[in-house]
């Protein structure tokens, strides 16, 4: 893969095999975001997980302090008073049925995550071809499977992000963007950990994370020190 000027200038600022503390990798990370947009800065974890067995699966949610900086679009499937708390709560686009044809057919996807009462499942389940390899399957250990869809909204608004091991029994999660603090990268990147320290597999035996690397949208990553960063 060619890399651009920038990027082979912003790998010279640093050293790509050393392992950073949090604090240095944040400021190295926003340094070489120097894209013309405001990019978002991610954390990339290899575990040691085996998702193929169910019990080292990993998968939830967690709302980050300062939010992600992006405006979350959501997508409701509900039915009765639920379908006005809904709307009344923020809810994006809200609906039942007749969002099936629109979605299968027409291909619309304009929503960012998709939340939906157990009572609408049923119908949901028919999008999983659809949905499910885009991450936007609703699911209740992310908390978007829900009654309370009022909170469900509301939290998602705040900043709530997923994390899941992908196929390579990695987790990537946005930590926010290159326009925010060293602070609130700091706060966030800490309240992502503590959730995934705490979701570590009871039958996991060896080491949980492997390696842990931040970057930007366009940067080269640096590498985290994982020692310092397992509770």
């Amino acid at each position: 893969m060619k890399r651009g000027k920038k990027y082979l200038n912003s790998v010279k600022s640093f050293d790509k095999a050393a392992q950073y503390d949090v604090a240095e990798a944040i400021d190295l990370v926003k340094k070489n975001a120097t894209a013309k947009f405001d990019e978002t800065i991610e954390l990339h974890l290899r575990t040691g997980c085996d998702g193929r067995h169910a019990e080292q699966q990993i998968r939830g949610a967690v709302v980050l302090p300062h939010g992600t900086g992006k405006t979350v679009k959501v997508l409701v499937f509900a039915k009765g008073t639920k379908l006005d708390e809904a709307q009344a709560a923020g809810a994006d686009h809200v609906g039942g049925e007749e969002l099936i044809p629109k979605i299968q057919n027409e291909g619309w996807l304009d929503f960012d995550v998709v939340v939906a009462t157990p009572d609408m499942m049923g119908v949901v389940g028919r999008l999983g071809r659809v949905l499910g390899p885009k991450g936007l399957m609703p699911n209740p250990k992310a908390g978007t499977v829900t009654m309370d869809v009022t909170k469900a909204i509301n939290d998602i608004k705040a900043g709530k992000i997923e994390y899941r091991l992908d196929k390579t029994n990695i987790i990537h999660v946005p930590l926010g963007k290159a326009s925010f603090t060293e602070d609130q990268l700091s706060d966030n990147f800490q309240t992502v950990m503590a959730a995934i320290n705490k979701a570590k597999p009871a039958s996991l035996k060896g080491q949980f994370i492997r390696s842990a690397t931040l970057a930007s949208t366009m940067g080269p990553g640096v590498k985290l020190n994982v020692t310092k960063i397992m509770n």
